[in-house]
């Protein structure tokens, strides 16, 4: 081989090295969901598609970030398939949206140690039992449920109040206990009723709940997982007020929701991201709040909130953010608050206004 041609070669391995290596970062970070109802069920699963939609956009697109979903995963053993299939396909992140995929994904996790796994919500990693590559995530949705309930008990002229939960867990079970605080620290006198209907996704069950409590003489309702649409029907029916949780639900009956508490996954998302690219697999847990902007609370257009309930939710955010209103739960499950002085001068104020 003459030198001209060996220098030839050797160049041509030099100019290729860099382009290899540019192109493997340069492939798209790839994730699959599994969720346990549609995509536009106004709730717990859309909150998750919208969010992956904006990553992709904030990322430049299909070229950067791509993702696949299952939904309607209601049923564990298919969602425990559609989870190991994604694993096995290679995808960077696979998400198992929902407390109920917990027992599956600490079976399946093991066996993929190159890929990554996330749940939610919970703060479970499975780390103590030597699992590192599961990601959990929550949403602290006791913030906008006291929110949501503080409006609540202004608004109620009856005092009566439902609450259509599913199972009592995760942040349904958050959401339920800090509206509850939100509407007592108004109305202490308040009759709440709740009802856990035993059910993510059961639009009859829900909607009976909430006809009984309508029956009862509640005027304002809330509740919150994929099954809520059926509630929120009969209170349209009963001219009744609702407050939503997870997604918007004013679209489903305009002049019946007041306010609701959104759910942002990216600031989650993009922290996985960051993270798995890193090469961390998991072992760290994340949350979603109002201060950091994964929770927004919004407020229906069409609905003519009074000035001092407004002025009263949008205090009662501010002092959350912060951190003049804490919460805490203990190992039991019970959420304490806590208030200092500004806030409770304001509660005062509120409960007087709504008296």
């Amino acid at each position: 081989m003459n030198k001209r041609l060996l220098l030839s070669l050797i160049l041509i391995v030099a100019l290729a090295v860099p382009v290899l290596s540019i192109s493997a970062q340069d492939e798209p970070f790839k994730v699959a969901v599994v969720m346990p109802s549609t995509i536009n069920d106004l709730a717990f699963s859309q909150s998750m598609y919208d969010a992956l939609v904006a990553v992709q956009e904030e990322m430049g697109g299909e070229d950067a970030f791509q993702f696949v979903y299952s939904e309607n995963m209601f049923v564990i053993d298919d969602a425990a398939t559609a989870i190991r299939d994604y694993a096995s396909q290679g995808y960077d992140l696979v998400i198992a949206h929902g407390s109920q995929y917990g027992s599956s994904l600490q079976e399946i996790a093991p066996d993929f140690p190159d890929t990554a796994f996330a749940w939610g919500t919970t703060v479970d990693t499975f780390v103590d039992q030597g699992i590192d590559n599961i990601f959990a995530y929550e949403a602290r949705a006791e913030e906008g449920g006291y929110v949501n309930g503080v409006m609540a008990a202004m608004l109620s002229e009856s005092g009566t109040i439902g609450v259509v939960g599913p199972i009592e867990t995760g942040d349904a079970k958050l959401y339920v206990d800090g509206f509850k605080a939100g509407v007592l620290s108004v109305n202490p006198d308040a009759t709440l009723e709740v009802n856990y209907i035993q059910s993510f996704s059961d639009l009859s069950l829900a909607a009976a709940a909430a006809e009984t409590m309508l029956a009862d003489g509640a005027d304002v309702l809330t509740g919150t997982a994929q099954m809520v649409p059926g509630a929120i029907g009969k209170a349209q029916e009963a001219g009744a007020l609702w407050f939503g949780t997870q997604a918007d639900q004013t679209s489903l009956a305009p002049d019946t929701v007041v306010a609701n508490q959104v759910y942002d996954w990216t600031v989650v998302l993009d922290e996985m991201i960051a993270k798995i690219q890193e090469g961390q697999m998991g072992g760290e847990a994340f949350a979603i709040t109002l201060e950091n902007g994964g929770e927004v609370i919004t407020f229906n257009e069409d609905y003519e909130l009074p000035e001092d309930v407004m002025a009263a939710a949008e205090d009662t955010i501010d002092q959350i953010v912060s951190g003049a209103i804490t919460f805490s739960v203990d190992e039991e499950g019970t959420l304490s608050v806590e208030m200092g002085e500004p806030m409770m001068e304001a509660t005062a104020e509120a409960t007087e206004a709504a008296s």
